[in-house]
């Protein structure tokens, strides 16, 4: 037999969806309360893909500005990859973060874009390849590689 919620649970799950909602959005970062599989979205196999682009250009030089199909820098890395995948996203990061769906850690699955922050200000892209890890390309005299996310401060996006 089930039970119907509580007259009180629904209220404040209401509320909590509001408040959430109006958070997320003061800051002017959109949010998604659904789990992005329920959102539009680039499909798995397109997110797959592009990790796939991505992690093929393993050991690529980082250069400032580049985008490919030789050298890199993070949002060039990124943006090469979705499009070889068949997407084309914006070029900067902020520019990829504005145009992607945004939602919770929890839902994120391999071939989404992992944007950092500092200050309220993204600043760094990267592909998630599963297990904690993404693909990056990222600062100059380095090369494109996969590590191991260290820090919490990142947002999480999903291509359109």
């Amino acid at each position: 037999m089930t039970t119907a919620p509580s007259i009180v649970a629904r209220p404040v799950t209401r509320l909590l969806m509001v408040l959430a909602l109006v958070l997320g959005l003061s800051g002017g970062v959109a949010t998604t309360l659904a789990p992005p599989a329920q959102a539009a979205g680039a499909s798995s196999s397109v997110r797959y893909k592009a990790l796939h682009y991505a992690a093929s250009k393993k050991g690529a030089p980082y250069v400032y500005g580049a985008a490919g199909p030789w050298r890199f820098d993070c949002s060039g890395l990124t943006m090469w990859s979705y499009a070889r995948a068949g997407k084309r996203i914006p070029r900067t990061a902020a520019q990829q973060y504005a145009a992607t769906i945004h939602f919770r850690k929890v839902w994120r699955k391999p071939g989404d874009l992992v944007f950092f922050v500092r200050g309220g200000t993204i600043y760094h892209v990267g592909i998630y390849a599963g297990g904690g890890k993404i693909w990056h390309a990222p600062r100059t005299g380095s090369v494109v590689k996969l590590v191991n996310l260290w820090t919490s401060a990142v947002r999480y996006g999903r291509v359109r």
